[in-house]
């Protein structure tokens, strides 16, 4: 199976300088997310995808354009976790109420990691079913999630991934098995 799925995290929001945990909420690029959106564009040339798939949201979108892949199809499955009533909240300041917290225990009124592995496993049966490669726009946590999924991990799991703005990682095959190939990277190189 020589299938490769290119993983990019959207660039930066205001939002990710401010540390505020950015879900559903429609945050633009800041001047450098759209700089960095642009890079990914050199980062990509050359390659060639059967399928090119977008979060819906805005600064993923717009990351896919900027990257040069306008026509990116929009899935709902891509859109990033859904925070509830954390939205927009600083993990520093959860944590003066709730000691320890991490957003992979789940949210009050959001998502659990099981409900966004569950939107992370039908976009993997998307991809897999495409013949050649798949290039995904989306957001941290949730690549992080479908990361996890790819190769057989609790959703859970993909708290161990670290995901910059921008980044790129590929997700493929060592002979049959489902593998991290590149993982938080700036180039494919």
């Amino acid at each position: 199976m020589a299938q490769e799925v290119v993983l990019a995290r959207h660039g930066e929001t205001e939002w990710n300088l401010t540390l505020q945990h950015t879900g559903r909420t429609d945050i633009p690029l800041t001047d450098e997310g759209r700089r960095q959106a642009e890079g990914l564009a050199e980062a990509l040339r050359g390659r060639s995808f059967a399928l090119v798939l977008t979060s819906p949201l805005a600064r993923a979108s717009e990351t896919a354009r900027l990257a040069g892949f306008a026509d990116a199809e929009p899935r709902d499955e891509l859109m990033e976790w859904d925070y509830g009533d954390y939205e927009g909240r600083k993990t520093v300041d959860i944590r003066k109420e709730r000691p320890g917290w991490t957003v992979w225990e789940g949210v009050p009124n959001g998502e659990s990691p099981e409900q966004v592995g569950g939107r992370a496993d039908r976009a993997v049966e998307e991809i897999r079913g495409v013949d050649g490669d798949v290039l995904v726009f989306s957001h941290g946590h949730f690549l992080r999630v479908l990361a996890a999924r790819w190769v057989g991990l609790p959703a859970r799991e993909g708290r161990v991934l670290a995901l910059d703005s921008a980044a790129l990682s590929v997700l493929g095959y060592e002979r049959e098995q489902s593998v991290v190939r590149l993982w938080n990277a700036r180039s494919l190189g």
